[in-house]
């Protein structure tokens, strides 16, 4: 009884700091949604990488009413002995980890095409949104002006973009001796001197952190697994 009533506390207490985590995801994934240019002044040109391929605010947004829903349900089921409360807590947990686990499957066998699928998809918005969009805008230029980068592959990545049909030229980061834009970036001057593309630059900062990464994303499963554990146990031993 007394071990039934630990792990029923500890499962409460877990389940609230999940709460706050999907209020706190919340809450920043509206700021961000309504204020990107803010989010990036402040937390500076490097936080911008991840947002130059998905919309940060909805992501954030969507992960927070995951993480709020997960902790209500498991924060109700436990102390409220709810069966129903906590079945469904354990089938949605399950269904993230299951989700978790091919995607780590297929990023691992298929990582040419996942590849070849995000260079597609990133040229394609850099030649629609690039120079019409203001926060899109926004959030490559610090990019590009944080890694000393140019595009996603290459400067070739502007050709047909908003900008270049308004401007003529390329952004000042394509050209490597005049990165402040004091002169016109030129198609010639961008292929006399060259400027990587951000995405080898990107898959270099991850492979540089690729033990970090497996070990948060290995702890984040085993927190589920016990997760689930627990619930079951609680739901088995619910009369």
């Amino acid at each position: 009884m007394q071990c039934y009533s630990f792990i029923k506390t500890m499962m409460i207490l877990f389940n609230f700091l999940i709460f706050l985590c999907g209020v706190a995801l919340l809450a920043v994934g509206i700021w961000v949604s309504v204020d990107g240019p803010s989010f990036l002044e402040i937390f500076g040109p490097l936080s911008s990488s991840a947002m130059q391929f998905v919309n940060v605010g909805y992501f954030l947004i969507a992960a927070g009413v995951v993480l709020f829903a997960l902790g209500f349900l498991g924060c109700y089921g436990a102390h409220t002995e709810n069966k129903c409360a906590l079945m469904m807590f354990f089938f949605i947990l399950l269904i993230i980890f299951i989700a978790e686990v091919a995607a780590a499957v297929v990023a691992l066998v298929y990582t040419s095409v996942a590849e070849h699928f995000l260079t597609l998809l990133a040229v394609q918005t850099i030649k629609k949104d690039y120079g019409s969009q203001k926060d899109f805008t926004q959030v490559w230029n610090s990019t590009m002006e944080g890694l000393k980068c140019c595009g996603f592959n290459n400067y070739t990545d502007f050709e047909e973009s908003p900008y270049f049909t308004d401007n003529k030229v390329f952004p000042p980061y394509c050209c490597f001796d005049d990165v402040n834009g004091t002169e016109p970036c030129t198609k010639k001057r961008a292929e006399d001197k060259p400027v990587q593309g951000c995405f080898n630059q990107l898959l270099s900062d991850i492979r540089t952190n690729a033990v970090t990464v497996g070990g948060v994303a290995a702890g984040i499963g085993g927190l589920e697994l016990a997760a689930m554990i627990v619930s079951m146990y609680l739901y088995c031993n619910l009369k």
